[in-house]
């Protein structure tokens, strides 16, 4: 087992298991792709056995030569940031799968297949320790995330929804290849040496250089921007209400769960460029105050669950943006934790929306009045969810919370404020449409009818449960995995104050 390459094998089986849904009559498609997200799953549990939690250091390393004339390498590895966000991905993918067990009726192979791919080049983002391999991956999310939703998309403009997404992510790219380029080119200056001898795209190296100010203010934004599209930061939000309506919404639960734009302000953005971080640490609080209070708000005037839980999306992930930049350990490790309740909270929601999307064919306010009274089950863990997603005591959502933004009131005293106030928008929308879809008389025919969780949804919504209250009621667990890289991260910034 020690000397098993676990992390190639787990981002290799993936496609082997799309590859083998072709090979079998069409009716095992789903079946193949929960076996594979089932031993996948495992894999990420071996992988979490064999880590070393007080160890900040990269571990279980695998390095090959993949260009070797850019000195770019296979480099995957895993640290207390990456290292948790493997098992609740592959969680969140099992869930996908299991709610979209009867609705996927057509081309089933190739939905199931996609979802298998945009699986394995997810973990790849989150293992990818080479700049360009981190670059690779994250672009091959977009081909499956095209196809699904312009081909199984429930709206009537979802080809525009997966081409708007699409545009975007291309369009956030360009400014980070940049960023990694002058960073490779950063690295063979400082050593004096020439292109391409001197070029290095691996993090560990990248992580030891000292550039001018100048050169990291530059490194800075384009990495900001890149990252900023998928994040999402007001104003380069739009595209994710439009996927939400118009997607799958199973779908929509990995875009609004796997926060990967966040991810990156962490692994790289920060680290890569400490100075010139702590030059514009305003400008990241900034843009965190703006995304928490306009989702705030949006989300306060929509009619539409989905939509909802969109705008509420970008709230959450401004306070997570506010609590990187306060630079502190508190705060880094609130919005890893943070991060990792967008896996379970924001994408149990999305899926139990999906469950009711498929009852009664719309999440609509309008339609869904007196749901409660046919679908209790669903109604009941709809508000667990919730309550999670406003950080009530108890839950995963509480801790996350707590450290966020007493880390943003240290550093940030008015955006803290604001980020409170934020808090009181949050519970009247989540309250508000709970109210409105879930209570009240039952006027809609197909809500009088429609059937409650079946098991395997109900295994789903329990799974989730359960770990939100494990992390709510225990969260040491959680900032144990993550401390000792946290304090290394905050160590790499702290310096350059």
């Amino acid at each position: 087992m020690s000397g098993l390459p676990l992390i190639s094998l787990l981002l290799a089986s993936l496609p082997l298991g799309a590859l083998l849904i072709w090979l079998l009559p069409e009716r095992h498609a789903r079946w193949v792709a929960l076996a594979t997200a089932t031993l996948d799953l495992l894999a990420t549990l071996a992988i979490l056995l064999r880590f070393d939690s007080s160890n900040a250091r990269f571990q279980l390393l695998e390095r090959a030569d993949w260009i070797p004339t850019l000195n770019i390498h296979y480099l995957v590895g895993v640290d207390g940031i990456s290292v948790l966000f493997l098992p609740l991905t592959v969680l969140l993918f099992l869930g996908v799968i299991l709610a979209s067990w009867t609705s996927t009726r057509t081309m089933p192979r190739l939905y199931f297949s996609l979802l298998l791919l945009l699986e394995s080049a997810t973990l790849g983002v989150f293992c990818a320790l080479d700049s360009m391999l981190f670059f690779l991956f994250w672009e091959l999310t977009l081909v499956p995330l095209y196809f699904l939703v312009s081909h199984w998309g429930v709206g009537p403009n979802r080809r525009f929804a997966a081409v708007k997404y699409t545009l975007f992510m291309l369009a956030g790219g360009v400014p980070l290849l940049f960023g990694f380029v002058l960073l490779g080119f950063g690295h063979a200056e400082a050593q004096g040496m020439a292109v391409p001898a001197g070029l290095a795209f691996d993090l560990p190296s990248l992580l030891q250089l000292q550039l001018p100010l100048p050169t990291q203010t530059l490194i800075f934004f384009l990495l900001l921007l890149g990252f900023a599209v998928k994040t999402p930061l007001v104003p380069l939000h739009t595209w994710l209400p439009v996927v939400a309506m118009e997607g799958p919404v199973a779908v929509a639960a990995l875009l609004t769960g796997l926060k990967l734009g966040a991810y990156g302000l962490i692994r790289f953005v920060v680290p890569l460029a400490p100075q010139a971080a702590q030059e514009y640490h305003w400008l990241l609080a900034g843009l965190g105050v703006v995304g928490i209070l306009y989702g705030a708000l949006a989300a306060l005037a929509q009619t539409n669950l989905r939509r909802m839980l969109a705008f509420s999306s970008v709230s959450h992930v401004g306070l997570v943006v506010l609590g990187i930049s306060s630079y502190s350990l508190m705060g880094v490790q609130g919005a890893l934790f943070q991060l990792l309740n967008f896996t379970l909270i924001a994408g149990g929601l999305f899926l139990l929306s999906g469950f009711l999307h498929h009852r009664i064919g719309s999440t609509e306010t309008i339609d869904l009045g007196g749901a409660a009274r046919s679908m209790p089950l669903l109604a009941a863990f709809f508000f667990f969810f919730a309550l999670a997603s406003m950080g009530v005591p108890g839950t995963s959502g509480f801790p996350a919370e707590f450290l966020l933004l007493f880390s943003a009131l240290q550093q940030h005293t008015g955006a803290g404020l604001a980020a409170l106030f934020s808090m009181v928008l949050g519970a009247a929308y989540l309250l508000g449409i709970y109210r409105r879809v879930f209570y009240g008389p039952v006027v809609r025919e197909p809500v009088a009818r429609a059937q409650d969780l079946r098991r395997r949804e109900l295994l789903v919504a329990i799974i989730i449960s359960l770990l939100i209250l494990a992390a709510g009621l225990y969260p040491q667990g959680v900032l144990e995995f993550t401390q000792a890289a946290s304090e290394q991260w905050v160590y790499r910034v702290a310096p350059a104050s």
